[in-house]
């Protein structure tokens, strides 16, 4: 076990608050955003950059840092952002910067990702929709306090075995990029050209689209399906619970006591910065305002649509770059390869079927990645908390 784990100190001692502020707009220094500090890590995530003449990078009024000084987030602290500063420069004000005292910098990183000072100072924040922790109660918390020798033997056991970890986890989100490709690849040339490899193909006439098998038509959407938006819902007649579900432009919301539409349907996220996301309801539901809802003109199949329309990635038809939304009347016009009924019906079941072996090897990758980051999670508990012991070798 550790040497002088046994004492505790409040953060407050263990550091000291800096207060130099910088005008964002006379000083040139790099910015640090909360959208540059990696969640959970301690790690930045963004390039940063320096600020021009004649541009303003950063907020108005910034904090200041310098090297070895330790930030973390006082905004939504449950995010753990904190990080060891290796140079100078300025950060939003929803970073607090501390200097330490006879502490090592790494290992207070450390401290700010452990589970139990991020639970602790997440239960003193105020406010709902942004809820942030002030420094009274920041400084208040109690943390372990070794020796500096000890410090930082542990910052550096656990540089060492996060980084471990960290390899692992990079490399299942590797493998999760290259199952999302293969699983588009395999949609795309499913919904676009069939699944006879060697059918004969002619020229569909749309850019974006290439060659299609001969016997298949080529149909604006409005002559397959009719899209209509769906009704406005009060946000409080939306509950946790209840009859039927309620589907947004993002999935599903939350649930309802009366119903717009019965069947199946495939729905496209109209608004936002995800519009053109596509979801499907089944039965009775409640369509919100922001999504379009899809009905088949005949006996055309669902899910061979929505997976052709994902596929057409619909997002890039989005206007306004305020409050992106999709306008019906383009999407509605635009150009589909149709295959006869019989054909999509395949091609549905073969989407559903046998793609569902790379949807099962997904999930358990990414259940995976979740252990990983929990067993980093709890390492970073146990060794600032004193419940592992840290050999000599670990001392510079």
């Amino acid at each position: 076990m550790i040497q002088g784990t046994a004492s505790k100190i409040r953060l407050k001692y263990a550091v000291q608050l800096r207060g130099e502020r910088a005008e964002g707009d006379k000083d040139v220094r790099p910015y640090i955003g909360l959208e540059h500090i990696e969640s959970g890590t301690g790690r930045l995530i963004a390039e940063v950059e320096e600020q021009g003449e004649n541009t303003l990078i950063g907020e108005s009024l910034c904090n200041v840092f310098k090297p070895n000084d330790v930030l973390f987030g006082k905004l939504r602290p449950y995010l753990a952002k904190t990080w060891v500063a290796n140079f100078e420069g300025r950060c939003t004000t929803e970073l607090l910067v501390m200097k330490p005292v006879n502490f090592e910098p790494t290992y207070l990183k450390y401290v700010f990702l452990s589970e139990d000072f991020i639970k602790a100072v997440d239960a003193m924040t105020f406010g709902s929709k942004m809820p942030r922790a002030d420094w009274d109660s920041i400084g208040s918390q109690y943390i372990y306090y070794p020796t500096l020798e000890y410090q930082r033997a542990i910052a550096n056991y656990l540089d060492r075995e996060t980084a471990h970890i960290d390899s692992l986890i990079q490399a299942k989100k590797n493998l999760l990029v290259v199952l999302a490709e293969k699983r588009q690849a395999l949609i795309t040339q499913a919904v676009t050209q069939g699944l006879n490899p060697v059918v004969k193909l002619k020229p569909s006439g749309v850019d974006w689209l290439g060659e299609v098998p001969e016997h298949w038509e080529v149909k604006k959407l409005k002559y397959v399906a009719d899209l209509k938006s769906g009704e406005f819902i009060t946000a409080e007649s939306i509950a946790e619970e209840g009859m039927y579900p309620v589907y947004g432009g993002n999935g599903l919301r939350g649930y309802t006591s009366e119903k717009t539409h019965s069947g199946q349907f495939v729905l496209i996220g109209r608004q936002g910065a995800l519009c053109g996301n596509i979801n499907y309801a089944y039965g009775d539901f409640w369509a919100s305002e922001h999504a379009v809802v899809c009905r088949m003109l005949g006996n055309d199949n669902v899910t061979w649509l929505g997976e052709l329309l994902r596929i057409m990635n619909l997002n890039q038809y989005s206007i306004s770059a305020a409050q992106p939304g999709l306008s019906v009347e383009v999407i509605k016009n635009l150009s589909l390869p149709v295959p006869p009924i019989k054909e999509q019906t395949n091609i549905a079941d073969y989407i559903s079927r046998d793609l569902s072996k790379l949807d099962k090897l997904q999930m358990a990758t990414q259940d995976s990645i979740d252990l990983l980051k929990e067993r980093r999670s709890a390492l970073i508990t146990a060794a600032v908390t004193g419940q592992i012991g840290i050999v000599k070798d670990y001392v510079d």
